[in-house]
């Protein structure tokens, strides 16, 4: 219920516009926040690069709706690619498909994908197409089937989310094109018609996917900071003769810093998901939600006036 709350508050705009003038809430969330330029940011891989772990961009804000704001959406994830490049970091960049303007008009999102994706080619780099809610995974997984057969990118990837009951299917869809895929439980309030409602539901199929993805995938990253399962891949991996090289670890950026370095030092790949922006608070809320110790923190600075 807690967790269904917390969702239910990333909505809302009300509590968005109070948290955005909030110092409190604000300070808080940049432990989860690489700060809300993309300087900052790119300070932040920069030290994470120092420590052995690779990044990803994650450009903040979703649900655009305008073509104009689209288009400069795409715009600055070019300048990200390039960013990159000038600075010498190591990362690649995530994106969500109703940033590029999914909502708007599906051709003009194509459009815009398109040219990150062209980009970050020329860049030898690679772009994740970032999974929202059930509503939206059809339409993502239409989009990716497009850049991957009618465009022809081989540098497009995407993520599948564990507690939906449709994914093992579109994980073997995925591993038979051999796109490379992040595999996360997922972060939305869902309905049990689609979605697991059990924890241990969704963790037990994010130990099936996990095996797919390891047996007959294409450098799949394994996004999860649950000890337990990290555990059950590198034993999984090693009882298969499956080299660390062959597959990642993905975290998110301020979550499990201690485990993400004990990884680099056992030999595994590490990538954390480096978000950044003043669209911070939908993102914000969701991590909350996956973290109800700050519960108090939040009633207490967040939603007061």
């Amino acid at each position: 219920m807690l967790r269904q709350a917390f969702l239910s508050m990333s909505n809302s705009r009300e509590l968005q516009n109070v948290a955005l003038h909030n110092r409190a809430a604000r300070k808080f969330a940049l432990r989860f926040v690489a700060g809300e330029t993309l300087g900052q940011a790119s300070r932040a891989i920069a030290e994470l690069n120092k420590s052995g772990i690779k990044a990803t961009f994650d450009q903040l804000g979703e649900n655009i709706n305008t073509v104009e704001a689209a288009n400069a959406a795409a715009d600055s994830y070019i300048h990200i690619l390039e960013k990159i490049v000038s600075t010498g970091i190591d990362s690649n960049v995530s994106l969500k498909l109703t940033q590029m303007g999914l909502d708007v008009d599906e051709e003009i999102c194509f459009r815009n994908v398109c040219r990150i994706c062209e980009r970050a080619k020329e860049l030898n780099n690679f772009v994740r197409l970032d999974m929202e809610s059930s509503s939206y995974t059809d339409r993502t997984l239409d989009m990716f089937r497009r850049l991957w057969h009618e465009a022809g990118y081989r540098n497009v990837g995407v993520v599948l989310q564990s507690y939906l009951y449709r994914t093992e299917g579109d994980v073997r869809e995925m591993n038979d094109l051999g796109a490379r895929v992040r595999l996360c439980k997922g972060a939305y309030n869902e309905p049990e018609e689609v979605a697991y409602p059990k924890k241990s539901d969704v963790d037990a199929n994010y130990a099936r996917l996990t095996r797919l993805l390891l047996t007959d995938g294409n450098y799949p990253g394994i996004a999860t900071h649950d000890s337990r399962l990290i555990e059950y891949a590198k034993k999984f991996a090693s009882a298969r003769g499956i080299a660390p090289e062959k597959f990642e670890f993905q975290m998110l950026y301020g979550v499990r810093r201690d485990l993400q370095t004990d990884l680099v030092r056992q030999g595994y790949n590490m990538r954390v998901y480096v978000p950044y922006g003043k669209e911070w608070y939908p993102y914000f809320m969701r991590r909350l939600a996956e973290r109800p110790a700050n519960v108090m923190f939040v009633l207490s600075n967040v939603v007061k006036r």
